[in-house]
């Protein structure tokens, strides 16, 4: 699944961000110190610094999976998903080109909400769910920037916080049973049917008889 996050990254970039710069490199590579300096041609750097769980998107229950007549044939769990988050950074030889790189970068992921459809590899595109991208958010309480490129050993550099969200899909499956191929019946012979009350019998009068009803009294 990583890897195919990192193909569709990948050329996502080239397509609509740097559009006919192919001079430009894209990397996965970690931006040391040492990394930079062996550096000789314009570099747009997708660095995989985090992977944890969206807890937010999770889900619970079981999901049916259904066959080409629409019957269940088995259940699984809901796709787990992670959030990938990449440090995206541009490196040339003059901040004013990095800063255009950069400014080009954040231009394409601002046109999409999901990576493009016609982008995702075989195991994303089975799952048939949208692949979530954010672009710089303000970074969780727990983890600065700042204390990414200090771990990397290297100074502070302007760059996106892109995070994509894609969904993990090894639930084990289980099969469903076999449909019902009759319909139900039910059996009602046992059911005794409600008694009806007998008629109320005629009181003579002096006109004739008369029905006497409950709670009525007959004159003198």
């Amino acid at each position: 699944m990583i890897h195919e996050v990192d193909e569709a990254l990948r050329e996502l970039v080239r397509a609509e961000a740097l559009g006919d710069g192919a001079g430009v490199d894209v990397v996965f590579d970690a931006p040391t110190r040492d990394w930079a300096a062996r550096r000789n041609t314009p570099t747009v750097n997708l660095y995989l610094y985090d992977i944890r769980e969206d807890l937010r998107r999770r889900s619970r229950g079981r999901q049916n999976i259904y066959d080409e007549q629409g019957r269940v044939t088995a259940r699984t769990l809901p796709p787990r998903y992670f959030k990938l988050s990449y440090l995206i950074s541009a490196w040339t030889q003059r901040p004013e080109d990095e800063h255009r790189l950069l400014s080009s970068l954040l231009a394409c992921f601002l046109r999409h909400d999901a990576l493009p459809g016609g982008r995702l590899g075989p195991e994303l595109t089975s799952t048939g769910l949208p692949i979530p991208v954010s672009i710089a958010l303000p970074p969780p309480e727990d983890r600065a920037f700042a204390d990414v490129w200090s771990a990397l050993g290297g100074e502070l550099k302007p760059s996106l916080d892109v995070v994509v969200s894609a969904p993990v899909t090894t639930a084990p499956v289980y099969p469903a049973g076999p449909p019902v191929e009759e319909g139900l019946a039910v059996d009602l012979s046992d059911v005794r049917a409600p008694s009806v009350p007998p008629a109320p019998a005629p009181v003579p009068g002096p006109r004739g008889p008369r029905v006497r009803r409950p709670g009525h009294r007959t004159g003198a």
